[in-house]
Parts: C-alpha cells; sequence; structure tokens
C-alpha cells in the first residue's frame, strides 16, 4: 500500500512527532507508515484523513497486484 502522509504533513507544517502526539501514536509508527512497513488500523487512517481534511483514498492507495 502507497501512502501520501510525509506531502499531508508537508502541506499541515507538521514533524512526524506533531502528527504522532495529535492521533496518539508513537513517531516510529509514523516513520514506519510513510516507509511503507506498517499498514495503519482502519481506525487510525479514519483519524489521518480527518486530521488532514481528506478522504483516506487521497492518503492510502493500493499498489497494483494487492
Amino acid at each position: 500500500m502507497k501512502n501520501n502522509i510525509k506531502v499531508q504533513r508537508a502541506i499541515h507544517n507538521l514533524t512526524q512527532a506533531e502528527l504522532a502526539d495529535k492521533i496518539g501514536v508513537s513517531r516510529q509508527t509514523i516513520n514506519a507508515m510513510e516507509a511503507g512497513k506498517y499498514v495503519p488500523s482502519t481506525v487510525l487512517a479514519l483519524k489521518l484523513s480527518a486530521l488532514f481534511g481528506v478522504g483516506v483514498n487521497d492518503i492510502f492507495t493500493l499498489e497494483e497486484g494487492e
């Protein structure tokens, strides 16, 4: 699964630590998501969607074959 969390963070001028604090996870979780090593839960994806003011599909996209 691909994501544009890093881009959304930049648009909203947030560090990984600030984003993590806002959605209740660790900075390491944000780092792992951005690196594609961790697929978030539905709840976490919805929190990101609400915070960034965009749809979940605007943040996360399936790669071909998934």
